[in-house]
């Protein structure tokens, strides 16, 4: 397998999970201040010149959550659930993640990191913060008495959403009072292959 993109970018939940998994894999490297990701050769990858994009042979997938629930099909199922009522929890949290959680700390992040000070929105930016506590707050309750979100083992559901929760640290949101968050994150860290996937976001 070739994972395109970086540890440290939008890529990382599937580097996180290619390690989790065991998956041994290649680093495609993409310039993105030469415009490579717009060049035609990768938007024969992906025709929306982003990453993260996956080869495996002659298959190409792009779409992060996407990735991840292939990889783990492929090299280790259990991480989907294991009925259908599990697997469609994994569903779920995976795509609340990326509907809910991930776009107000995204937004906010765009507005710190890339639009010079004079020129943000802070309005904006106030009203994107004010969402995070009710949305923290039902990943908290949904964790009461819980290691994991799904079921007694830990899934792509963790993975996933846990992948969004982090981002959150980049933009200054403090939720070391959810306790319940905290706990499943010491729990979440203490495995090998988040571990290796923090390393490799130390080395890249």
């Amino acid at each position: 397998m070739k994972i395109y993109g970086s540890p440290k970018s939008s890529a990382g939940r599937c580097f996180w999970t290619l390690e989790e998994c065991g998956v041994k894999y290649e680093v495609g490297k993409i310039d993105f201040r030469q415009r490579e990701h717009k060049a035609p050769a990768f938007l024969k990858l992906n025709p929306n010149g982003k990453i993260p994009v996956l080869e495996d042979g002659d298959f190409k997938l792009w779409e992060s959550m996407a990735i991840n629930s292939y990889v783990a099909h492929l090299h280790s199922p259990e991480l989907l659930g294991k009925d259908a009522k599990s697997k469609s929890l994994v569903n779920q949290w995976s795509f609340w993640a990326l509907a809910e959680l991930q776009d107000p700390i995204i937004q906010v992040f765009i507005q710190l990191v890339f639009v010079p000070e004079e020129k943000r929105n802070f309005e904006f930016i106030e009203k994107q913060q004010a969402k995070l506590p009710g949305l923290f707050e039902v990943l908290n309750t949904s964790l009461e008495n819980k290691n994991y979100l799904v079921g007694e083992e830990f899934t792509l559901a963790d993975l996933n959403v846990f992948s969004v929760v982090e981002i959150s640290e980049e933009i200054k949101f403090d939720y070391s009072k959810y306790s319940n968050i905290m706990n499943w994150e010491k729990n979440i860290s203490t495995r090998q292959g988040y571990k290796k996937f923090k390393n490799l976001q130390v080395e890249s």
